[in-house]
């Protein structure tokens, strides 16, 4: 799932449409260089403009070591 798309539309979706707590594992997603207007947006970037984006007001954003942990695995 590519973060900028699927990811995002998702996790917004699940929390205003279906008032849905979500937890994201912000290091199990992924996403690819972006173009605009001749610029290229590094996938990094990216990445770590939507997490933090999602993070706080739609979504818990952490990583997946993280969350096992706190699941107890």
């Amino acid at each position: 799932m590519m973060t900028h798309m699927c990811i995002d539309t998702s996790v917004r979706a699940a929390r205003y449409e279906t008032g849905m707590s979500v937890t994201l594992l912000g290091d199990a997603c992924a996403t690819k260089d972006l173009l605009i207007g001749g610029e290229t947006i590094p996938a990094g970037t990216v990445q770590k403009s939507f997490l933090a984006a999602l993070n706080g007001r739609f979504a818990t954003v952490v990583n997946t070591r993280d969350y096992l942990e706190t699941a107890g695995f």
